[in-house]
């Protein structure tokens, strides 16, 4: 079987049966953002993070990705990662010793202060991610991720390694993964220089706790239906407000949460009428 390469950051990440050697660590960029991830499953990594413009950061050197794979920290011949709950129950739990000694190698290159460097659990028992978090780990130096698996980890660790748990919302997943690469997205294209255009992070959903007005573009119509005239304008004052008042409306009626959360910080009545 052909083993297939693609360089990212400068270095490079195929799949492989061999286990990597535990004692190796990624090279560190000078003022690269780093994602470290524990994970069962190495090979989901870079996934849909290798693309696009998360990609081409990546191969940029503008961001750095690690993967810790959990598997060869297990125990016994057949590297064990988990065992029973304690005190009965279905499925398994993730064992505190096996997980301990990947966050160990994890943390060997990193900050202690959190701030600089947040450990973070995947875990649906977690805060909700915001657009405000990711801005805060967007600030730090890098950030390791925990993917979980089975009925979750052992609470010890998270105790022991200060670990924060977030959520990508109210259901869940089967591992850690995906909500992994979420919060990496969210969190990588807050980076400078690799969306391009800084203008289109302050302009977009959650950026003033609302959500995002309609967008448009080309044809003028479509199906029957034009482009608001005042898009068309060129009067740019009013477009804003146009946009302003549109997002307003949109977060009334879809996320009254976020709408009472931003009249509270304007000093504004939830209450009030939003029609235009």
């Amino acid at each position: 079987m052909t083993k297939l390469q693609k360089s990212y950051g400068r270095k490079t990440i195929s799949a492989t049966l061999k286990p990597r050697d535990l004692m190796g660590e990624t090279p560190r960029l000078k003022g690269a953002w780093m994602a470290k991830v524990v994970t069962l499953f190495p090979s989901a990594f870079p996934g849909v993070l290798g693309e696009s413009l998360t990609g081409k950061a990546l191969s940029e050197g503008l961001w750095q990705l690690e993967t810790i794979d959990l598997r060869p920290f297990g125990e016994g011949r057949h590297k064990n990662v988990d065992n029973t709950p304690s005190g009965g129950g279905a499925g398994m739990v993730l064992r505190a010793d096996v997980v301990g000694m990947a966050l160990y190698q994890a943390q060997r290159d990193t900050p202690n202060d959190r701030d600089k460097w947040p450990v973070v659990y995947l875990s649906p028992r977690g805060k909700p991610l915001t657009q405000a978090m990711a801005q805060r780990f967007a600030k730090a130096d890098g950030i390791t991720l925990l993917c979980g698996r089975f009925e979750g980890v052992d609470e010890r660790v998270i105790e022991e390694f200060a670990i924060e748990e977030v959520s990508l919302g109210d259901f869940v997943l089967t591992g850690g993964e995906i909500a992994a690469q979420a919060l990496i997205d969210a969190t990588v294209r807050l980076i400078p220089r690799v969306l391009g255009n800084h203008e289109s992070t302050e302009e977009e959903s959650f950026s003033d706790g609302l959500l995002e007005h309609p967008q448009y573009t080309r044809p003028t119509v479509w199906a029957d239906r034009a482009i608001p005239e005042i898009l068309l304008s060129g009067h740019h004052g009013k477009i804003s407000d146009w946009r302003k008042a549109m997002a307003e409306k949109l977060t009334k009626e879809r996320r009254p949460d976020l709408w009472r959360a931003y009249c509270a910080k304007h000093d504004r009545d939830p209450n009030e009428d939003q029609e235009q």
